[in-house]
């Protein structure tokens, strides 16, 4: 399987199970994938819905283009990790977004995807 995609695609988008509803609940959402984990970052912080269901059920659903990844969802608490979780996702999108995204990528939640690939 080609996973060149993974590195190209601007979006993706994540399933969660609702932590209430039990039903699929799927978001679009910038991220940046390295070495087999995809990063995220939530500008809700831990008060996103999508993150208050991955800290019930981090099993999810990626879908990239025409892939459809599965992985585990968590939330980045190591220093080093989500210091460079927050690089790669804010290296990526600073030059496709025309404002400041300084204090998004500073003040944003780490969310990693360790993919079942």
């Amino acid at each position: 399987m080609s996973l060149s995609i993974l590195d190209t695609a601007g979006l993706c988008d994540i399933t969660t199970t609702g932590r209430v509803t039990g039903r699929a609940h799927t978001i679009e959402i910038w991220f940046c994938h390295h070495e087999g984990i995809i990063y995220l970052l939530s500008g809700g912080g831990d008060r996103s819905d999508w993150v208050r269901n991955i800290r019930a059920t981090p099993e999810v659903i990626v879908e990239i283009g025409d892939l459809d990844l599965k992985g585990r969802a968590r939330t980045v608490s190591n220093g080093d990790e989500a210091a460079l979780a927050r690089r790669l996702v804010y290296e990526k999108y600073r030059p496709r977004y025309a404002g400041s995204l300084t204090g998004w990528g500073d003040t944003s939640l780490p969310i990693a995807i360790d993919l079942d690939v």
